[in-house]
């Protein structure tokens, strides 16, 4: 049947696909288009490695930059408690950790890698929830995932251990005493220490005091290997790079 003159006529729309470098138009793709990532975007969503159970794990937790610094000792008093309260559970433990400004390095031993991301999720819990209790906030604490590195050799622990429990030499301008340690860190409960800890400070004594909030560690290597050549550490040695 032909169509009747006096009727529009329909138009038909062509599909364009732009292309970065392409002029734009409606519909379609366009560059920099869909969700934008939250936080510190630097650790990708994708399958990690398997894990031995015999390798320690360095494990790093970025934090939200609208939070301030957490080197306030009301801070760490409450996050010292979460440590405690998340530092051995199903098959994770963490046996050291530093308390930066904008970060947290962590050593942990799990039995898997299933093990470690529940410690860890665990872990996160506690202490962004005494965080936003101390600060008087809610929201993330946590600007992405957490950062993994599996410690396979003496040489590789020892070092993991400088960078951990001084990892604040790296970030002091001015020069420190090398009787000096961090007191946002496990140090005062790490015992391979060289010399002995001074105890003069109140707030030494009254870590001292209270039950650790690490747990031991049970791997060869986190327990005694990494003294195998060098020995136990000096209290004045500080990361590569630290500012001296």
């Amino acid at each position: 049947m032909p169509r009747r003159p006096d009727l529009p006529r329909q138009l038909e729309l062509t599909a364009a696909r732009t292309s970065v470098g392409a002029a734009r138009s409606w519909g379609g793709r366009r560059h920099g288009a869909g969700r934008r990532p939250s936080g510190r975007a630097g650790v990708p969503h994708r399958p990690r490695d398997p894990l031995s159970s015999h390798h320690p794990v360095h494990v790093t937790l970025r934090l939200r930059p609208d939070l301030g610094p957490l080197r306030r000792h009301r801070v760490f008093a409450v996050l010292r408690v979460a440590f405690r309260a998340g530092s051995d559970r199903a098959g994770f433990r963490l046996c050291h950790f530093t308390v930066q400004t904008n970060h947290l390095h962590l050593l942990c031993e799990a039995r898997q890698g299933d093990a470690l991301g529940r410690g860890v999720q665990g872990l996160e819990v506690r202490l962004a929830r005494a965080v936003n209790r101390i600060l008087g906030r809610r929201g993330r604490v946590f600007a992405d995932r957490y950062h993994r590195r599996a410690l396979k050799t003496p040489t590789e622990v020892r070092a993991a251990l400088v960078y951990v429990l001084q990892n604040r030499r790296k970030h002091v301008s001015a020069r420190v005493a090398d009787a000096w340690f961090d007191p946002f860190s496990s140090a005062p409960w790490f015992g391979g220490w060289r010399e002995p800890l001074p105890t003069h400070e109140p707030w030494m004594r009254e870590a001292l005091a209270q039950p650790p909030c690490v747990a031991p560690p049970h791997t060869w290597l986190l327990r005694t290997g990494w003294r195998w050549r060098r020995g136990p550490l000096p209290l004045g040695v500080g990361p590569v790079g630290a500012r001296r």
